[in-house]
């Protein structure tokens, strides 16, 4: 499995970012205005990583994260006249840290040595057609979910649209636009199997359909 030596960790206790799908942010403490600067000077990817509850007290500090977590590209950066940025970051590659490294005196953020991790698509034809029944399932669950909380979106519409991904971008994208917990996409980001995340994604529908739709707050327009 290939590995990163050093990649510049960016920890959040409320975003999950996956593969193949983007997230906005803002950047303006001063650590991670210097993180940006040398990504932006480098390889332009940042390990976008979770805190662990425990730790979302401690974000001022160096609070404890998951092992896993995604390497995101910035493709798009502003700096503002006052220092910080607004960037745009797209998921590459899911990652494990190995060993969190020491930081040189005038570094303000954290790096790891990072493994890449890889999404195992469905391989021969059971697992195909396993994952095609998870898949219709998935994708009905949506349109209750947006029949529920009566989305200006058209539930076909937003059906037809999903049917032409292939597996991985499928379930990232759902797991990334639906209102989730952060624990919640962090139990996803977790699976290798995209056949199981498919899964696991569907039972967090499942749930959310039971208690009622989406949840007020972290709520995110669906792909279409």
């Amino acid at each position: 499995m290939s590995r990163i030596p050093s990649l510049a960790l960016f920890p959040l206790s409320d975003v999950v970012l996956l593969p193949e799908v983007s997230v906005p942010l803002y950047i303006f403490e001063p650590r991670y205005r210097q993180m940006t600067r040398a990504a932006l000077e480098g390889s332009r990817e940042i390990g976008m990583v979770a805190v662990r509850p425990e730790g979302a007290g401690a974000m001022a500090g160096d609070p404890p994260l998951f092992e896993v977590g995604c390497v995101g590209r910035i493709t798009h950066a502003q700096e503002r006249p006052d220092g910080t940025f607004q960037i745009l970051l797209v998921g590459e590659h899911r990652f494990r840290i190995l060993e969190e490294q020491d930081r040189a005196p005038s570094q303000l953020y954290r790096s790891a040595e990072v493994e890449l991790l890889e999404d195992r698509a469905p391989g021969d034809e059971s697992e195909r057609a396993a994952f095609e029944q998870t898949r219709r399932e998935l994708l009905d669950l949506v349109v209750r979910l947006v029949e529920r909380v009566g989305s200006s979106d058209d539930p076909r519409r937003v059906e037809q649209a999903l049917e032409g991904l292939d597996p991985t971008r499928l379930v990232n994208s759902l797991a990334q636009s639906i209102s989730l917990r952060p624990i919640e996409r962090q139990q996803l980001i977790e699976t290798d199997s995209i056949i199981g995340r498919c899964e696991t994604l569907s039972d967090l529908l499942r749930f959310r359909l039971a208690a009622g739709g989406l949840a007020d707050h972290d709520s995110g327009a669906l792909p279409n």
